[in-house]
């Protein structure tokens, strides 16, 4: 049974993340990047809308059993493969020449929230789910690059106190904090109001990814270099 699908909505992309909490493994960085290559492929769409089909989660971040396994098994490859999987999703997201629109159902931690952080907005449905950091509490920290793109979506006073606090944050919250374009009522309201939002673009690709390209090219940059360098030395782990 497939973690992700995608489908169309004219010329909106809607990916849908269809495994209950949606927890990042392999197998959700290999389902993730197909569907990424068949949208790029389409040139009849101009914008994305990434959600999840689940009732309480958006995306819980890692498969900490995943990795809490392959840590024991010392499967280094693995856990390697995995990262730099992923950090390959983020930056696909943060260069893609149409606009991505993260239409936020539930809870989104971790690495769930990330993946939100990469997208070029973000709507959060009000009535449940709660939007969160947890690295301080479970001893892992961000890599270099995810300071970097969690920077352009969360304003410094609120990246502060969230990434050293741990705190959860809601829909409201984030949109007096501008992390999110709009706070909506319910499911059917969010993916309403996203939908809505990414039929506003049909802006040509080029001087779109050209745009995002120049505009990210730092972050880009960093995770290039530094990520690589602290994925393959595994120095994401802290003990005490």
């Amino acid at each position: 049974m497939p973690v992700m699908e995608w489908g169309k909505d004219g010329f909106v992309a809607v990916i849908q993340m269809c495994n209950g909490a949606n927890r990042q493994n392999l197998v959700f960085v290999e389902e993730m990047n197909q569907c990424l290559d068949e949208i790029e492929t389409d040139k009849d769409i101009y914008a994305v809308v990434l959600t999840s089909t689940d009732e309480k989660n958006f995306c819980q971040g890692i498969d900490i059993e995943w990795l809490t396994g392959k840590m024991n098994e010392n499967d280094l490859d693995s856990i390697k493969a995995f990262l730099h999987g992923i950090n390959c999703i983020f930056k696909r997201i943060l260069l893609m020449p149409f606009p991505v629109i993260a239409a936020i159902n539930g809870h989104a931690f971790g690495n769930g929230a990330m993946l939100a952080c990469t997208c070029d907005f973000r709507f959060m449905k009000k009535d449940r789910g709660f939007f969160c950091f947890p690295e301080v509490d479970i001893s892992i920290p961000f890599l270099p690059g995810m300071i970097e793109f969690v920077r352009k979506a969360v304003p410094e006073y609120k990246f502060n106190e969230m990434i050293l606090s741990g705190k959860r944050v809601g829909a409201e919250e984030l949109y007096e904090s501008h992390v999110i374009v709009k706070a909506c009522t319910d499911k059917e309201e969010l993916l309403r109001d996203a939908l809505g939002f990414a039929r506003t673009f049909t802006k040509k690709r080029g001087i779109f990814g050209e745009l995002k390209k120049r505009m990210h090219k730092g972050i880009i940059r960093v995770m290039e270099t530094e990520d690589v360098e602290q994925i393959e030395s595994m120095s994401l782990f802290i003990d005490g």
